[in-house]
């Protein structure tokens, strides 16, 4: 069993696979003349979720064109992943009660690299880019993906020599998104929505103010027209919608591998890039699945809805993602990464056996979360809460890691706990001081950059562009160094108004995340005795 058109064609043998149900010559065909849905990021969430849908509505006839797949950042992923398997998935869901579905997803019809210098990839894009059929162009591409400034304020090295050269010269991701719009301004002023299926805060705005700063330096520079700029910022054109994207995907797990081996399915290998991108030709996820996007489409989209995806307005858009990023998953996530990393834990599931951890969810979600959690009416907070704890967390068969989830925290930090600060300031009604939960995992995150567990072994800090910036900061910190030693450390860490969302050490919070880390770094195993205090004072 190999993953390619023609090994399909012998079906008897995919016994428990389930297959797409489309005439894939057609909807190829379809494609190429008149596609309707481009989408950049060609990551393992993109292949289980978003072409998962589209498969659905091909199965269902209400589509009739695929997907156009363009990798933006690691092109070996097209070459090693995509064009060897036919643009081709097996996506493996991993159920709660232990079964498990796999479903050979066949969506995607072609993947481009997005670069002038692979000329047969670029000309497909671009082309697809003046067809008037292009309805939507969507985005899974991390929430770095849309920076060109740093966190110092100042543009990006790459996207300086970006902005000074002519776009025919581009070497940045967004900056080659901007050209191929270009191509769609020259084409007749083409309407189009661009749809971040990212998760961060408010994607649709990071995406349209980055696209927007790119054209507007062009314009100073005379390398485009100034109607271009206004063409970009009609939204009745184009179009930004946020979105809120929901669904947990490790990456391809060995466990999951040996199973499908098992079935005699033989391309289960790992594909390691030069860039660090980890896939295979499967893609293992839980089964939970959420999607929210703003309905704003000026040239018609696909029609989602069918598929089990959620169109509304901005204002609830932007509820749900608030109540999952600020509060209901994302802010667990970290606690339980944070902690895991520290306290030795490989698998998410099996914190979630811990009573201390669990506890500490408990409290971080229930007790400090939801008081400023706004409705959104389409999903119920403590209902997508109980979900989270009970079932999607605890998941045995979910191959989730600690160290996977802490990757980039630097960069979630101010939007999955500073917001929830902000809120408790704001009322009144609120003590801020009564949070316990969240001060400790501030605190849970200074003691993890010291790259020392709770048993004094040392270890790999997960990726985060800030690793270097953050770490210096508190460098010389061992575990029992006395408090006249990492007190001003500490102190000018928590300052950091950009990484927290506040500046903690001059908030109320100060006392208990200084008090939490003073204990955490006196000795082993006070980790877990900051915990346990925490959550059972």
């Amino acid at each position: 069993m190999k993953l390619n058109l023609i090994e399909l064609n012998d079906k008897s043998k995919w016994n428990g696979y389930t297959f797409f149900e489309f005439d894939h010559d057609a909807i190829l065909e379809n494609t190429k003349k008149r596609p309707e849905w481009i989408h950049f990021g060609a990551g393992n969430i993109f292949r289980i979720f978003p072409a998962a849908l589209c498969q659905r509505l091909l199965n269902q006839g209400d589509m009739d064109t695929g997907i156009v797949c363009g990798d933006c950042h690691d092109f070996e992923i097209i070459d090693k992943l995509f064009r060897p398997h036919d643009n081709l998935t097996l996506g493996v869901t991993l159920k709660s009660d232990g079964s498990i579905s796999k479903e050979i997803i066949g969506s995607v019809m072609q993947a481009e690299k997005c670069s002038p210098e692979f000329a047969d990839d670029w000309a497909v894009l671009v082309n697809a880019f003046k067809n008037p059929s292009l309805k939507m162009v969507s985005f899974t591409i991390t929430e770095k993906g849309y920076a060109i400034y740093g966190t110092d304020g100042n543009l990006l090295t790459a996207f300086e020599e970006d902005l000074k050269n002519p776009p025919a010269k581009a070497q940045m991701f967004l900056s080659r998104l901007v050209v191929l719009l270009f191509e769609r301004f020259n084409a007749g002023k083409l309407p189009i929505s661009l749809v971040s299926m990212d998760n961060c805060s408010h994607n649709g705005e990071k995406l349209r103010s980055s696209v927007l700063k790119i054209a507007e330096f062009w314009k100073i520079k005379k390398f485009v027209p100034a109607e271009f700029v206004d063409y970009l910022s009609d939204e009745s054109k184009v179009a930004f919608p946020w979105s809120m994207i929901d669904k947990i995907t490790p990456r391809p797990n060995e466990k999951v591998a040996e199973l499908l081996k098992k079935d005699g399915y033989e391309d289960t290998g790992l594909i390691v890039t030069k860039k660090g991108t980890y896939c295979s030709t499967f893609v293992n996820a839980e089964e939970p699945q959420y999607l929210v996007i703003e309905d704003t489409f000026p040239n018609g989209r696909p029609p989602l809805e069918k598929a089990g995806v959620y169109f509304t307005d901005r204002e609830t858009v932007n509820k749900v993602e608030k109540m999952k990023v600020c509060t209901c998953l994302n802010p667990l996530h970290t606690a339980l990464a944070l902690s895991g990393c520290l306290l030795g834990f490989k698998l998410i599931c099996d914190e979630m056996k811990d009573d201390d951890l669990r506890k500490m969810l408990e409290i971080l979600g229930y007790k400090e979360g939801l008081p400023v959690v706004v409705d959104p009416k389409i999903i119920e907070p403590k209902k997508f809460i109980d979900e989270v704890i009970t079932k999607r967390l605890p998941n045995p068969f979910m191959p989730d890691t600690p160290q996977r989830i802490a990757t980039d925290t630097s960069q979630k930090l101010s939007i999955r706990f500073g917001e929830t600060v902000k809120a408790y300031l704001a009322n009144p009604a609120l003590d801020v001081k009564s949070l316990k939960i969240l001060p400790l995992v501030l605190a849970l995150w200074c003691r993890y950059l010291l790259a020392i567990d709770d048993n004094g072994n040392s270890f790999e800090l997960s990726s985060d562009p800030l690793l270097g910036e953050v770490c210096m900061i508190l460098e010389g910190i061992k575990l029992g160094s006395p408090k006249e030693d990492f007190e001003p450390k500490l102190e000018t860490l928590l300052s950091n108004e950009k990484i927290f969302g506040f500046n903690v050490a001059s908030s109320p919070l100060y006392e208990k995340v200084r008090e939490n880390f003073a204990l955490m770094v006196s000795g082993t195993g006070k980790v877990r005795e900051a915990i346990h205090k925490a959550v059972n004072f």
